[in-house]
């Protein structure tokens, strides 16, 4: 696989492996930057930072956060808490399975790898659904994040609004991205596009 300067492993560990960083901060940082922490990083990191190639991986797997496969182009996290349920998390949950065709990772926090492993060309999958257990609005429950904003008192009415407005958006920016690569691929071949 080619991988860009940018996303190369050695790279990632040497922007992001300053001294004085714990492995926590490195990892949250080099997932900042492209979406994930690659596996490939493993073994570079484990060599910057004097560990085992065990105890980064052991670190990555343990904490929910990090993601080891590109993120999906919209991440649904719904509050399963206590409060969350006693306002009806669950019906909501239910809701969400039958209107997107996707199902609840069984993995806290890691739907995502779930949904890439079955999802055809390698490409991320437009979806993934994702149980969290608590968002800190307990309040205003139920509540979600949809690619990390916030949504408080959500109805399954809400939730369709909200969900189609983030497909749209993630739509809207791949199509971006893949006219500014064609057009970057032109250049560098020394073609140009017509319109």
């Amino acid at each position: 696989m080619d991988q860009t300067p940018a996303t190369a492993p050695d790279d990632l560990v040497r922007r992001h492996a300053q001294p004085g960083r714990t492995l926590l901060a490195i990892l949250h940082a080099i997932q900042d930057d492209v979406g994930f922490v690659p596996a490939e990083t493993v073994v570079p990191l484990a060599k910057a930072l004097n560990l085992s190639r065990a105890e980064v991986h052991g670190v990555i797997t343990y904490y929910h956060h990090f993601r080891t496969a590109p993120p999906a182009a919209v991440t649904v996290q719904l509050c399963r808490a206590e409060s969350c349920r006693s306002m009806g998390s669950e019906a909501l949950a239910q809701h969400i399975e039958s209107h997107t065709g996707c199902r609840f990772s069984g993995q806290h926090g890691r739907a995502h790898e779930a949904a890439h492993a079955s999802h055809a060309g390698g490409q991320p999958a437009p979806l993934a659904l994702e149980s969290v257990y608590c968002l800190g609005q307990c309040a205003l429950s139920p509540n979600m994040t949809i690619n990390g904003t916030l949504h408080a008192k959500v109805t399954p009415q809400k939730f369709d609004a909200l969900l189609a407005a983030a497909l749209t958006t993630a739509a809207s920016a791949a199509t971006t991205v893949t006219a500014t690569d064609a057009a970057t691929s032109a250049a560098q071949n020394g073609t140009r596009e017509v319109a």
